[in-house]
């Protein structure tokens, strides 16, 4: 696979703003915080990653995001229009491609949220649903049941479903972490290819170092729990072509450092202008 190119530049910067945002959850008799004071910025096209290890609070600011959960302290813009709920310019696509309801054809299942948002007609959602199924490849498995799928070709249906809708920002938590490693080695470089044909915006949650140089152009460090930034990577040099070369070991190798190393102190703000973090800037 070829190198990707850099997301295209646009007069309009910050689609989507986290500012100081802290997340909160009770278990039991135990109020845990998840994130404290987590900035960033994603901008239209961007491949932006939310990396760290489990219990960093990336899943619970994914679902912040998508409307799902309030936020404790901080505020989530959209368009610099603050989020208060779901809504269809946020679409989740899970890990569990059993959210597909078993009683729906593939393409029932893609032109469902079409219908019942109302975005379209019958025959338009139709039409859009064959669209998306064709870019993703299963045209032929239109009038299959998620039964008679893979669990890449569910994965793929979902994705479907999602860019479907047109979301101005597609939203993944872990979306391959159940597939075997190498149906998750070809659904990431489906993906891109998709990202460079309908050239939409990815916010992507994952643990795995690589994934994130795989995927990701812009990769967010957040430290263990609670998740606090530590840090950015642009990584858009890298994809499947750099597995196993120095360069991108070496690069693996630095982001783990970042991201356990204890005297790294997590950085508490951002600056939303100019997506500096005060303790470090990484390029590669």
């Amino acid at each position: 696979m070829h190198t990707l190119p850099s997301p295209p530049t646009s007069d309009t910067r910050g689609l989507l703003q986290v500012n100081s945002v802290s997340l909160e959850y009770r278990t039991g008799q135990r109020l845990v915080r998840a994130t404290h004071q987590v900035s960033f910025d994603v901008d239209p096209g961007d491949r932006f990653i939310l990396l760290g290890p489990s219990g960093c609070g990336k899943s619970s600011l994914l679902k912040a995001i998508g409307g799902f959960l309030a936020v404790t302290e901080g505020t989530i813009t959209l368009q610099d229009q603050k989020v208060t709920g779901p809504g269809p310019d946020r679409i989740m696509v899970f890990q569990e491609f059993d959210q597909l309801p078993p009683w729906k054809t593939v393409i029932q299942n893609i032109m469902f949220p079409l219908l019942v948002s109302g975005a379209l007609s019958k025959v338009a959602a139709r039409a859009r649903a064959f669209e998306y199924l064709e870019k993703v490849g299963l045209v032929g498995f239109a009038d299959a049941y998620p039964h008679q799928l893979s669990g890449g070709m569910k994965a793929r249906v979902a994705i479907a479903r999602a860019l479907a809708m047109q979301p101005k920002v597609l939203l993944m938590d872990e979306p391959f972490a159940a597939l075997d490693a190498l149906t998750r080695r070809m659904m990431q470089e489906e993906l891109l290819k998709l990202w460079q044909e309908v050239n939409f915006t990815l916010l992507f949650v994952t643990h795995s170092i690589e994934e994130a140089l795989i995927v990701g152009n812009r990769i967010l460090l957040l430290s263990p729990h609670p998740g606090q930034v530590r840090g950015e990577v642009h990584s858009h040099h890298y994809g499947q072509h750099s597995l196993g070369s120095e360069a991108f070991q070496a690069s693996a190798q630095r982001i783990h450092n970042l991201l356990f190393n204890k005297s790294t102190h997590p950085t508490h703000s951002a600056t939303h202008s100019e997506h500096v973090f005060t303790d470090v800037r990484i390029s590669y």
